[in-house]
């Protein structure tokens, strides 16, 4: 039976309305509630019905979140696309950074998937797998792994771009700029890392959740997309880095983000001190 039992609805008749008392059977509530919950609320009635508890709570908090994460990823990758346009006066440099801090995001919600819905590492952590992962917790994820994978995008281009403009050098420029960026970024990685591995310690599964993925989410972004993707498709891609169309190009010459040129001479540059 899919009810293990109802109360009398008649206990709570106030003449304007019923309110019936339900429990499911424990592998109901326990393999798909928000199915349950989709299914009596298609059931027809001879009045208006609203289901209530915790399980139709939860179904209606997961479609509200569902609902909104076109919303957010348009505002993220919107607000990125034009912060590093300001920044580089390219088109194609966000759309790459925005390309590959997906590419970091998906191998994090890989192994939160295999680890914690299908229970992969239930026997190291020790935790109960229930098939499911509560909505709130990607969505956070998510925020806070590309606001992470994005800051070091920031570092590497700020340094690349500007060797780029001093020195006029597509290819040479890649790896000097990089060169200079790397330790901060290994230094930050690192860090951040171990003090999100730390979560995976405890005993509560969204810590260990959110130490996880986000801890493997720092190091792969790190080594792999920053060490690796980044500088490779940088080299391929050549000029086409820094290309945009002639009208955001003018855009950019009159708003773009620079740094103050007058406070680091260029190469070749002398700086005389009259008295």
């Amino acid at each position: 039976a899919r009810i293990a039992a109802a109360a009398d609805p008649g206990r709570y008749a106030d003449g304007t309305g019923a309110w019936f008392a339900v429990v499911p059977t424990g592998e109901r509530l326990a393999g798909d509630p928000a199915g349950l919950v989709a299914e009596v609320r298609a059931l027809p009635g001879p009045a208006d019905v609203l289901v209530g508890g915790y399980p139709a709570e939860l179904a209606d908090y997961r479609d509200g979140v569902v609902d909104r994460l076109p919303l957010v990823g348009a505002l993220i990758l919107g607000v990125t696309f034009v912060v590093l346009f300001l920044m580089t006066g390219s088109v194609v440099a966000p759309l790459k950074a925005s390309v590959l801090n997906l590419l970091s995001l998906s191998v994090m919600f890989g192994v939160l998937v295999w680890g914690f819905q299908d229970g992969g590492l239930a026997d190291l952590l020790g935790f109960t797998p229930t098939g499911v992962i509560e909505p709130s917790i990607p969505l956070l994820m998510f925020c806070i792994a590309y606001g992470l994978s994005m800051d070091y995008e920031v570092f590497l281009l700020a340094r690349i771009k500007e060797d780029y403009d001093r020195t006029g050098d597509v290819y040479g420029s890649v790896p000097r700029g990089i060169a200079r960026s790397a330790p901060l970024v290994t230094a930050a990685a690192a860090i951040l890392a171990v003090s999100f591995a730390v979560y995976a310690t405890g005993e509560v599964v969204f810590l260990q959740q959110l130490g996880i993925g986000m801890a493997l989410a720092v190091l792969v972004d790190a080594t792999l997309i920053r060490g690796v993707l980044v500088p490779a498709l940088m080299r391929l891609a050549g000029r086409a880095n820094w290309w945009a169309p002639g009208p955001l190009r003018r855009l950019h010459d009159r708003i773009g983000l620079r740094e103050d040129a007058a406070a680091s001479p260029s190469h070749g540059d002398m700086a005389v001190l009259l008295d």
